[in-house]
């Protein structure tokens, strides 16, 4: 096998993960976008395989140069045993997931990538034939680091968008010092790891002391990636799926320059760079620097954290009045939340969508840009329910008009439609940008009780004039709607 035809198909697989990113940044093109890294992953695996079964030769000079050898035949069985197994994984995965169990899945999949780039460095440390080559070195030891980080993190993650762990920040004491004090000492284990002589003992076997370091290293970012998103609470957690998939990126790129694998370096920057751009919009979204996330992010598990007010008392309706009012509204706005999706609603608000514009209704969608607990997670929940593209618009597009509307359905939303992040500047959420559903001429908002979000910050919008609530699960009280419309 040429050399130029390995490095050709890498190139080729790069582009078509360049263009996956790029169809990924639309509804209308998400599907092509899938399609264009399904076939990028195809090639890269497929040209892979067949780089380890067949002998990498280049041409130099007119003579034949060997780059890699054929591997032999049990490390290749090796190979498709293990992508065999992984298929069989997600295959699996991916028909049970239901889409509210999206954000714990992708969270799970980064502790994958994670463990895949500790595992490629010590592997690579273990290995002889690096002798000498500090940057190889520091190389691996920020790989595992990285990847040790990703790892834990994303475990924790899981854990707490699963439910399996309370999503309120558990922080130690000087949480910021520690984050802070185990960064330096891995600065100063690597600059000491790097500045080893080249000393094997046992053999091929790297010394004792090499190993001790890397071990060291290790733990030191297993706990970080499990202290750091402990701390993180609920309110934060787009924020934190965004921050691992960049993780899980730098990660298989250090992998990426361990194994000298362009085509991993690519991929690995590609999916580090875009996730650390998401995480910069998604914390612009809630007004807070991605910094103070990580130094310790809000959020509780329903519980007031903030100051106790008093705003009166709340206005409720039921299922039979919400539909009177809507026969009686000619435009209406829906602003779907984290509640729709624990309800598994999407499908029933689809319906009451199409029975409202087909009684002449105008019906659209505001999208906050951290509604739910993952990226696109409320636009992904309403393509599923075949809801129109073209009426579910980004926050942003349609705030302006809520002045203009008769009537707006709140399912399962809470921090986002707060009025106190632009009222109150001591407020854990002051400042975040959030839906103007309050000017609307009314609001109804659909929750089990009176339970605050994630920020642990009472919302005034219940207690307002021109706002009742619908108690009970969104599913259910959408199909009374439907019924009694």
């Amino acid at each position: 096998m040429s050399y130029s035809l390995l490095t050709g198909s890498y190139i080729i697989a790069g582009l078509l993960f360049i263009l996956a990113l790029a169809g990924l940044s639309k509804h209308e093109t998400s599907k092509q976008g899938n399609y264009f890294g399904i076939i990028g992953m195809s090639l890269a695996l497929i040209i892979t395989i067949l780089a380890t079964v067949f002998k990498v030769v280049t041409t130099q000079g007119g003579l034949e140069i060997e780059k890699m050898p054929a591997a032999p035949w049990w490390v290749i069985f090796a190979i498709v045993g293990a992508m065999g197994l992984g298929a069989v994984f997600g295959i699996f995965k991916a028909l049970r997931v239901e889409m509210t169990g999206m954000p714990e899945l992708i969270a799970l999949l980064h502790s994958f990538v994670g463990l895949a780039a500790v595992l490629v460095g010590w592997v690579s440390f273990l290995e002889p034939g690096h002798e000498g080559d500090k940057v190889h070195h520091a190389e691996l030891f920020i790989g595992i680091f990285i990847g040790a980080v990703t790892f834990t993190g994303s475990i924790v993650a899981y854990l707490k968008l699963s439910a399996k762990m309370k999503s309120a920040p558990l922080a130690l004491p000087k949480h910021n010092v520690i984050n802070l004090g185990i960064v330096a000492v891995f600065i100063g284990l690597t600059a000491w790891f790097v500045a080893l002589p080249d000393q094997r003992s046992y053999g091929d076997s790297p010394a004792a002391l090499a190993v001790i370091l890397t071990a060291v290293v290790t733990v030191l970012a297993l706990l970080l990636g499990v202290h750091m998103v402990t701390a993180i609470g609920g309110g934060d957690m787009p924020v934190v799926v965004s921050m691992l998939n960049s993780y899980s990126g730098w990660a298989a790129a250090a992998a990426g320059f361990t194994l000298n694998n362009d085509l991993l370096i690519i991929t690995g920057a590609l999916v580090g760079s875009s996730g650390a751009y998401l995480s910069y919009i998604m914390s612009k979204g809630m007004n807070r620097r991605f910094l103070s996330v990580i130094a310790g992010g809000f959020g509780s598990d329903g519980q007031v954290v903030g100051e106790a007010k008093e705003y009166g008392q709340h206005q409720e309706m039921v299922a039979t009045e919400v539909a009177e009012l809507l026969r009686e509204s000619n435009s209406v706005i829906i602003v779907p939340g984290y509640g729709m999706a624990v309800a598994q609603a999407q499908s029933a608000v689809a319906t009451l969508t199409q029975k409202l514009r087909d009684s002449g209704k105008e019906v659209r969608f505001a999208i906050h840009p951290v509604a739910g607990r993952l990226p696109g997670h409320m636009n992904v929940l309403l393509a599923e329910a075949k809801v129109p593209y073209d009426i579910v618009l980004e926050m942003d597009e349609i705030n302006d008009d809520f002045a203009d509307t008769d009537a707006v359905l709140v399912i399962g939303a809470n921090d986002v439609v707060n009025p106190e992040a632009l009222t109150d500047p001591n407020s854990p959420i002051a400042g975040m940008p959030v839906c103007h559903v309050w000017e609307a001429g009314q609001v109804i908002i659909f929750k089990r009780s009176m339970a605050t979000g994630y920020a642990g910050v009472q919302n005034p919008l219940f207690f307002r004039e021109n706002s009742a609530m619908c108690f009970g699960d969104a599913k259910v009280r959408m199909e009374d709607i439907i019924q009694a419309f």
